[in-house]
C-alpha cells in the first residue's frame, strides 16, 4: 500500500526544518518533498507539527540575518543604518513622511481664517 503524502512528509520533519533553515521558501521545499504547493500547505494547515518545524527552521535562519544586519549597520554601512532604523523606529526613520509644507499651508490657512473672525467680531463690537 503506498503512503499517503502526510506520511511522506513526516517522515522528513527534520529535512524540512532544515530546508527552512537554510533559507528555501514553502514552494521550494514543496518541490524538494516531491508534492504541490498547494498540497504542502494543506498538509501545514492540518499538521501542526509541520508548521512548528517551518517555523523552528526559520527562526534561527532569521536570527542569523538580523545579526548580520545589526553588524553590518555598526561597522558603517549606511543601507543597513537606514533599513534598521525604517524597521525598529518608524515613526522617527519612515521612508515617507508626511508631507509638511502642506500642513504648514492648511495651518496658515487656519490662521488667516481665525484672524479674519477675530477683527469681524472686533469691528462689529466697536461698529
Amino acid at each position: 500500500m503506498a503512503k499517503s503524502k502526510w506520511e511522506e512528509v513526516k517522515d522528513k520533519l527534520v529535512l524540512i526544518e532544515g530546508w527552512a533553515r537554510d533559507g528555501l521558501t514553502n514552494k521550494e521545499i514543496a518541490i524538494r518533498l516531491g508534492i504541490g504547493e498547494t498540497t504542502f500547505y494543506k498538509i501545514i494547515n492540518e499538521h501542526s507539527e509541520v508548521s512548528e518545524v517551518l517555523k523552528k527552521g526559520k527562526e534561527v535562519i532569521d536570527y542569523q540575518v538580523e545579526n548580520a544586519l545589526l553588524k553590518n549597520a555598526l561597522e558603517g554601512n549606511v543601507t543597513a543604518q537606514i533599513y534598521w532604523l525604517n524597521n525598529r523606529k518608524p515613526k522617527q526613520w519612515k521612508n515617507k513622511r508626511e508631507n509638511t509644507e502642506s500642513n504648514n499651508e492648511e495651518i496658515t490657512k487656519v490662521e488667516e481664517l481665525l484672524n479674519k473672525i477675530k477683527e469681524e467680531a472686533e469691528n462689529g463690537n466697536n461698529g
